[in-house]
């Protein structure tokens, strides 16, 4: 009886977890920078956005403060990954520490993207309490825990917030900046004041314009938005303004420009502008022009603060109180030299689209110029082209093949045949 060998075990595969390829990371993921010597408090919470009133994630620290995340992502034209790889051990573990070590094995996130933790001023929270009860009527002074209490629909993280005891000076310090306080026993009382409010938001745009902008907003917002524009100058006028007069005293001057006893008198410093900054026109003071560049930077400062933070409501709000006689700051120099640059800009339009009707010979003359460049061209193709054919395919296209036929209707389709 014949026997059969039993087949062979398969054999076991080597431990797969050392040549482990890498791997995606699960989802969701998120890599955050988060402040550091934060408290074992600090918390992510969803918090009401001041300006959308929509839940958005934000970092909460009791003795640091309130932070957003900002975005910091690659480019979509150049795409990036981050690679997360655990992190390694400077001393050898122990041999109980090896047991119940597990292996980790490093991951790859398809987007890079970073969420970095800033800090955001507390009293823009506010604002949507305050102007909450005062639009309902409530125009009072009011304890701030009245004032939160009337609010029945707030988010539950957000109300921790407010009532957290370590976190309470700060936001009572933040409240009394933009509201008129009086005290009640031992208790201070807070209505909300739309020109404290200005006056702080003024405040901040001060010291964001001290500080300097980013480069890339300084000369976005600022040095383009001032920047005076060329006046186009017709060359046959600067050639025909001056008179025979004129020619005459000109070279008069240069002559005694030219006599060594006038050398000496005539020579004068020259002052060098700094490269990056613009010239103040003749007649125009450079403090005057400091002036307007330092409100430009605020109001570029406000612009920002209004679309980051603020209600659609209450930014329109602000705006009125900026153009009113009331404003803590005054506007009216940057409003001024902002209408003078558009209207000169309106001049400068007009100045370049009559002008192009005198420039229509000089662009004729170049079209022409282009033209002959290109016969010239087109000719030197075809001279090289008959240099390299042979001398028979040159005799044959000087044979005469009028009334021959093409070899193409030889091959054509035929005629339909008669039943």
């Amino acid at each position: 009886m014949p026997r059969t060998r039993a087949a062979a075990p398969p054999k076991e595969e080597p431990q797969s977890e050392e040549k482990k390829t890498l791997v995606s990371a699960e989802k969701p993921s998120k890599t955050f920078i988060l402040p550091s010597s934060t408290s074992a408090n600090a918390r992510l919470l969803f918090l009401p956005n001041p300006e959308s009133g929509e839940l958005s994630l934000y970092f909460f620290c009791p003795e640091r403060g309130i932070f957003e995340f900002t975005v910091v992502a690659s480019p979509p034209t150049a795409p990036r990954s981050i690679l997360f790889t655990p992190a390694q051990q400077s001393t050898t573990p122990s041999e109980d520490v090896k047991e119940k070590y597990v292996p980790t094995t490093a991951s790859v996130a398809k987007k890079a993207e970073l969420l970095v933790a800033t800090p955001i001023d507390a009293l823009f929270f506010l604002t949507h309490l305050f102007s909450t009860s005062t639009k309902s009527g409530q125009s009072l002074f009011q304890p701030l825990d009245d004032i939160i209490d009337s609010n029945d629909d707030l988010p539950p993280h957000f109300r921790h917030v407010l009532y957290d005891e370590t976190f309470r000076s700060t936001l009572l310090a933040r409240a009394e900046a933009i509201c008129e306080t009086v005290e009640a026993g031992d208790e201070k009382m807070f209505r909300f004041s739309e020109m404290k409010f200005l006056t702080e938001l003024i405040g901040k745009a001060e010291r964001m314009a001290a500080q300097g902008l980013p480069a890339s907003l300084e000369e976005r917002f600022i040095r383009q938005a001032l920047a005076a524009p060329l006046m186009s100058v017709k060359r046959e006028d600067s050639l025909t303004c001056q008179t025979p007069k004129e020619d005459e005293a000109s070279s008069k001057s240069e002559e005694r420009q030219n006599s060594p006893s006038t050398v000496a008198t005539t020579a004068t410093p020259s002052v060098s502008t700094p490269a990056g900054e613009s010239t103040p026109a003749p007649g125009e003071d450079s403090n005057s022009t400091d002036h307007v560049a330092r409100l430009q930077r605020i109001a570029t400062a406000l612009s920002f603060m209004k679309e980051s933070y603020l209600s659609q409501a209450l930014s329109s709000r602000i705006d009125e109180m900026l153009a009113s006689q009331e404003s803590p700051l005054d506007f009216k120099p940057l409003h001024d030299r902002l209408k003078q640059l558009a209207e000169l800009r309106a001049e400068a339009f007009a100045s370049r689209s009559m002008s192009d009707f005198s420039r229509k010979r000089g662009l004729d003359d170049d079209e022409a110029e282009a033209r002959a460049e290109k016969k010239r061209k087109k000719d030197e193709e075809e001279k090289s082209k008959k240099v390299a054919q042979s001398q028979g395919v040159r005799n044959l296209k000087k044979v005469n093949i009028s009334g021959m036929k093409k070899m193409s209707d030889f091959f054509g389709k035929s005629a339909a045949k008669k039943t």
